[in-house]
Order: C-alpha cells, then structure tokens, then sequence
C-alpha cells in the first residue's frame, strides 16, 4: 500500500481519509482510492467503466458495480512491475475529470421489480405513491435488495419488512 500511494502522490492528487482509506482526488473530485482486502490490496478508480483499459487489467469487482474498476494486486512486486502503467491509467482518470465525463448509470426503470413487490404497490395504492416519491437512489437499493432472494417466500419477506419505511419516505439504510 506504501508503493501504491507513493506512485499516486507523484501523479499530484490530493490524498484525504475517506470510507477509512487514503482517498485521492483532482479538484475536490474523487478519481482513485487504495483499499485492502484479505487476499489483496487494490487500487480503485471511480470512473474505472470510463478508462481506456489497454492493458486488460481493470476489474469490475461484481456484476452490479456500474462506475468503478479496481486493480489488483497481492504482492508489491506487482506493483513494481506496472509503475508506468499505473501512473498512466491514474492521468487517464485525470483527464477524465478535466473533461467533466460523467459514468451513464442504470436508469431506475430498468431495473427488475420483483413479482412480490410489484404485486404490493398494485394492490396498495399509497405504497406506490410513496415508492415513486422516493429517490431514484432509494427506490434503486429497494429494488434490488428486494430482488436478491432466490426464494419467493425470502422476496415476500423482504418487502413485507419495509413496506413502512417506504410509506414514511425513507430508504433502505434511513
């Protein structure tokens, strides 16, 4: 992690603690941030979709993170070994927020709706006004931790557990 941070302060981004880690930004713009984990440490771009990967070596860490990519690595002599490639994609981040690119994210209507939520805001008319007043961010991380569930009967659980909280205007995580 000292390597890395090193590589990232010689490419002239601010360094601050955020979410517990060294956050890098350009212009008060978040662009890239260190982050260990058990097996690795990575390295982890936010706009990561956005970036040229030429190298093939950004990975998007599961199927429904939309912006960001990560690099990986589990020894320093991996990072060593990229220095240059590193510096390169990190001033590719750069000018990405110099252009003031922005990451296309999923729409909220393309989202799944479960069938057993679906059937709650047919049948309770102030669930779905409540639901569609909601924040597009909210109504998202509704939608998909009531999704999640293999089981039927787990999704109808869920749902049933919440409906208050949307009915009182508040999200997931209020």
């Amino acid at each position: 992690m000292e390597k890395l941070r090193a590589i990232v302060l010689d490419c002239q981004l601010s360094e601050e603690l955020k979410w517990g880690v060294p956050c890098y930004t350009f212009q008060n713009t978040n662009v890239v941030l260190i982050h260990a984990f058990k097996e690795y440490c990575a390295l982890l771009f936010f706009k990561g979709s956005l970036l040229n990967d030429s190298h093939g070596i950004l990975i998007q860490q599961t199927e429904n993170v939309q912006a960001g990519r990560q690099i990986r690595f589990s020894n320093v002599h991996e990072i060593v070994e990229k220095q240059d490639i590193l510096k390169a994609y990190i001033y590719d981040a750069i000018e990405l927020e110099k252009a003031g690119l922005k990451v296309e994210f999923k729409k909220t209507t393309e989202y799944n709706i479960p069938e057993e939520f679906k059937q709650k805001l047919d049948d309770i008319p102030a669930l779905k006004t409540a639901f569609e007043a909601l924040t597009p961010g909210r109504q998202r991380a509704y939608l998909f931790y009531f999704s999640q569930p293999k089981q039927s009967k787990t999704r109808e659980s869920r749902v049933e557990k919440f409906i208050p909280l949307i009915l009182n205007g508040k999200g997931l995580d209020d």
